[in-house]
């Protein structure tokens, strides 16, 4: 087990709580992307615990999506295991994955498209654009100059695989929201 939350009751636990305060169906890679929000549980631990609670009774398969995946949704059971045992788990843990959760989920359902792009330059290295767009309107374009096509291709195919993640860390950059990155010496003497 390496899951940060520790063990696979605290793994059933965590989900458990996610998707009873989402509180509607949701198909697996669904499921596994709210819980992957943060780095809490590792994905063998996840797919585990997730057989382990459909076999035990606390999910069950709650129709299916328009492609025909079956979705899941926690128990009357279940319900009372994520109520009565949260305790065990840290609160800033669970309100922290629940907003993250949250904020992916939004982010799909807002029908958020997502653009990537690379241009071989003059000096042989790559611009990589990479654009998200709401409806019409742009909510974030930008682009980096990468020393290679391997790290062109990376560069895309991570921001497809996590857009809304890259989304929310630029956006903590550009607000002050994430000092742990900064050298914090750095920041003490510059206020000096």
């Amino acid at each position: 087990m390496g899951s940060q939350i520790g063990s696979m009751n605290n793994v059933k636990i965590f989900v458990l709580y996610l998707m009873k305060n989402i509180n509607y169906p949701m198909d697996y890679v669904t499921v596994n992307d709210v819980v992957m929000q943060t780095d809490y549980v590792m994905y063998l631990d996840f797919a585990d615990a997730f057989h382990q609670m459909l076999e035990g009774g606390l999910i069950r398969r709650d129709g299916t999506n328009d492609h025909g995946d079956p979705l899941y949704s926690v128990t009357r059971e279940g319900c009372l295991v994520a109520e009565q045992l949260k305790c065990d788990l840290l609160p800033s843990i669970l309100d922290q994955s629940l907003a993250c959760a949250l904020q992916y989920l939004d982010f799909r359902r807002r029908g958020v498209t997502v653009e990537c792009q690379s241009q071989r330059m003059a000096d042989q290295t790559f611009d990589v654009t990479v654009t998200l767009k709401e409806k019409d309107k742009v909510i974030l374009k930008t682009t980096v100059n990468a020393d290679s096509e391997y790290h062109a291709t990376q560069m895309k195919r991570h921001f497809r695989e996590r857009p809304e993640v890259i989304y929310r860390g630029i956006l903590a950059l550009l607000t002050g929201q994430v000092g742990f990155l900064f050298d914090e010496k750095r920041s003490t003497d510059q206020s000096l």
